[in-house]
């Protein structure tokens, strides 16, 4: 949106608004990365998880859920006992991972810069 745009284009269901609600929990883009980056874009759940320190199966399967639920991955069950479940990249989150990488890549390049900030009362980093 440029200044000076359209007021229609700042409503409330509007394309930027929308993707960052996918990105509203804090699991949504490490579980796109993870799948992508160490799991080249297919992965059963518990490696998924093992993949993810820090998220509790709970969070994790809430997250995919949601994250199928937006197109943006693909579940895909087994006809085994157990039934063993992946979870993969659709289309669409393929694409998605695309700017995902360039974040990632640039707090990688600015991490000295990251590590100087202070950190949020709900951080986990000391």
């Amino acid at each position: 949106m440029q200044p000076g745009s359209d007021e229609e284009q700042w409503r409330e269901d509007c394309a930027p608004r929308r993707v960052l609600e996918l990105f509203a929990t804090k699991w949504t883009s490490m579980i796109l990365h993870t799948l992508h980056a160490r799991h080249g874009g297919l992965a059963r759940t518990g490696v998924l998880h093992r993949s993810l320190p820090g998220i509790s199966k709970k969070m994790l399967i809430q997250t995919l859920r949601e994250l199928e639920a937006s197109g943006l991955v693909e579940r895909h069950v087994h006809d085994t006992v157990p039934p063993a479940v992946d979870y993969g990249l659709s289309p669409l989150g393929k694409l998605m991972v695309q700017p995902i990488e360039l974040i990632y890549e640039w707090a990688r390049v600015n991490a000295a810069a990251l590590d100087s900030l202070q950190p949020r009362r709900t951080s986990r980093r000391r």
